[in-house]
């Protein structure tokens, strides 16, 4: 008789010898008290503070996007009802997608239950339909379009991180070959930024189309949350935009936005968009309210860049090992998965601070960290606090600090 369940014991054992198994915190959030939540711990719940979540701006609690998702539930019921195909478009999804393709300034936007299947399927939909297609694409892509790639079933070449130069010689390399290059704008591993210009610039000497990932900049930067391409005035260089509800708009859901040939093509060609059922028409209108309300709100986004700033100096003047970055992502390097765990778990049970460990796949081996993401409420008294409950456990575990620098002011 086969014995099928050691298979997958004998897959989690191996994933735990190499301290990769995750275990994920059971936590209760608090709408109106983030970044404060509840931790249903062993002995049962305990308040905590969150360092790590990717809800940027605190958009999850925002009583204009909590009030949107709720009253649409009430008219509209709780469900989309199947497919697009099976049960139409919800009028609150159609608004929706006018409302992305306006932040980006395209034609039109197309709307995917998570900004991982907007990925996937959309790069790998674009790729087939592209005759003779190579893909180029970013070393340091997320999991998500790296899917997209290898689904395309289009040959593909990998440039090194941000090197143009590289990029330049596959892009000679490939001829007068129809060229995809995809990248992102900010990645949120090491917290760093794209150039977009200049791959724009290459995308138009070499004759290739442009696909950008802005999942952890929509919101975040620009004048209206739009990304970092819009910051650097590139939104329209650039074919294909994609972005989530899911981080800085607090909500769920991914989306792409383009010219309208393009998003019809997707739309009548991508099986993770045709053969999915669509987002509620409450999870709609919530991420609508919250756009529209970051769109002309600059105010969360100039806190969380106070708050991120004084975060890195706080923690660069105890010594930590903080990773410099031009984003709101303060990386704080540990480099051993074992170390990294227990690093976690001790912030949590003796100082009531949830930040969940980055290791492999996510990061490198030997690259291990804790990704911290401060946000607008997060106060002084917090990051002061997150400071000495940091100092205590990487004393505690003899983890190396640096020699400690001047906080700015």
């Amino acid at each position: 008789m086969m014995d099928y369940q050691n298979f997958f014991t004998s897959a989690l054992d191996r994933l735990q010898a190499e301290r990769r198994y995750r275990v994920f915190a059971d936590i209760e959030r608090l709408a109106g008290r983030y970044p404060q939540a509840l931790w249903h711990s062993p002995e049962g719940p305990r308040p905590i503070t969150v360092w790590c979540s990717n809800d940027y701006l605190g958009m999850g609690q925002n009583r204009d996007v909590t009030r949107a998702m709720v009253e649409t539930a009430w008219r509209l019921g709780t469900g989309a009802g199947g497919t697009r195909n099976i049960s139409g478009n919800s009028h609150p999804l159609v608004e929706l997608e006018a409302e992305l393709a306006d932040l980006h300034g395209k034609e039109a936007a197309l709307v995917f239950t998570s900004g991982y299947v907007s990925n996937q399927t959309g790069i790998a939909t674009l790729a087939r339909l592209i005759p003779n297609c190579l893909i180029l694409s970013d070393a340091l892509n997320h999991n998500s379009m790296i899917e997209g790639v290898r689904q395309s079933g289009c040959e593909k070449a990998v440039f090194r991180h941000n090197d143009l130069d590289h990029l330049e010689e596959l892009l000679q390399a490939a001829g007068e070959r129809p060229k995809l290059i995809v990248f992102e704008s900010v990645y949120s591993m090491d917290g760093d930024i794209s150039p977009i210009h200049a791959i724009c610039d290459l995308a138009g000497r070499y004759g290739a189309m442009t696909y950008i990932d802005e999942v952890h900049a929509v919101g975040m930067y620009g004048p209206r949350g739009a990304g970092i391409a819009e910051r650097e005035r590139a939104m329209h260089r650039i074919d294909v935009i994609e972005g989530t509800m899911a981080k800085a708009f607090g909500v769920m859901g991914g989306y792409l936005t383009g010219t309208k040939a393009v998003m019809d093509a997707i739309r009548s060609f991508a099986p993770g968009f045709i053969f999915s059922t669509a987002l509620p028409p409450s999870v709609a209108a919530a991420a609508m309210a919250s756009i529209r309300h970051l769109k002309s709100s600059s105010t969360e986004r100039q806190q969380q860049q106070r708050q991120a700033a004084r975060t890195k100096a706080v923690l660069s003047s105890a010594g930590l090992p903080v990773l410099a970055t031009p984003t709101h992502i303060v990386p704080v390097m540990v480099g051993d998965a074992q170390a990294c765990k227990a690093a976690s778990d001790r912030l949590l049970e003796k100082h009531g601070i949830y930040i969940q460990p980055i290791n492999y796949p996510t990061v490198p081996r030997g690259t291990e960290r804790l990704r911290i993401t401060p946000g607008p409420f997060h106060s002084n008294a917090h990051i002061d606090a997150l400071a000495a409950a940091l100092v205590e456990v990487w004393t505690a575990l003899r983890l190396p600090l640096e020699p400690k620098v001047q906080a700015a002011e």
